[in-house]
């Protein structure tokens, strides 16, 4: 097991970047989807993950569900060896041993989905969390979901503009994270997830209170996910 060291914040690099003038985005590591097939196309994800973190993101997300999005935990553990920023590993986070992965693997964050776990369930898995020093980032989909998160001290909220419970299928729009915008929100991150097709969905989910997007299909689909990136960072802070 690997002990717990000091990882680094991905809401402090968040709030960095703010701070630097640039918009934030977390770049993501999936290796296919229902909805896309794959999405690697020959490319080492871990020379990916390395040129992505190259850039002023704030932080990498590594989606490890294998089934549906055809990851592992072994990339989770590869990608936070490889890079010096912030790493969130993406999955169906249901269990005492899945937070205890997350940290054994080096991630400095963990998602956790208010769809899929009651409030007893999701308070303590961010209380397993915060023992084992991992930041935990909420996701709504619902306004429902959005009221749940918010009497919970989870470090990052996120809003998911698709439907995760279908596995994202569905095509997702920005306007979910206007919807439930959080401008009157409790100071905590909030980050805009998924369906983000390029600056202007960025520069849109920054004015609808938004701290940060995660944008991994739109980025992996690219012809240049280097300038792709670069376009949505240089959007600036504030947008």
């Amino acid at each position: 097991m690997m002990m717990d060291t000091q990882r680094p914040s991905l809401a402090a690099s968040i709030r960095r970047r703010q701070a630097e003038g640039l918009f934030p985005v977390i770049a993501e590591i999936k290796v296919r989807s229902d909805k896309e097939g794959d999405l690697l196309r020959g490319r080492d994800p871990v020379e990916l993950a390395r040129s992505m973190a190259a850039l002023p993101v704030a932080g990498i997300s590594v989606v490890t569900e294998p089934e549906h999005f055809g990851g592992s935990i072994d990339l989770l553990r590869a990608i936070a060896g490889a890079v010096d920023l912030p790493v969130l590993h993406k999955d169906f986070v249901m269990t005492k041993q899945q937070v205890e992965e997350s940290a054994d693997c080096g991630a400095s964050a963990v998602l956790l989905i208010a769809a899929m776990l009651d409030e007893y369930s999701l308070a303590q898995r961010i209380d397993e969390a915060a023992r084992r020093k991992l930041e935990t980032l909420v996701e709504a989909h619902t306004p429902e979901e959005l009221k749940l998160i918010r009497r919970l001290p989870g470090t990052l909220l996120g809003i998911n503009n698709r439907n995760i419970t279908i596995f994202e299928v569905d095509d997702g729009d920005v306007g979910r994270t206007e919807k439930l915008s959080l401008k009157d929100g409790d100071g905590r991150v909030l980050v805009s997830e998924s369906a983000i097709a390029g600056p202007n969905d960025a520069r849109r989910a920054g004015k609808s209170g938004a701290d940060a997007v995660l944008v991994g299909t739109a980025v992996l689909q690219s012809s240049d996910p280097t300038a792709f990136l670069k376009s949505m960072i240089d959007v600036g802070w504030p947008p």
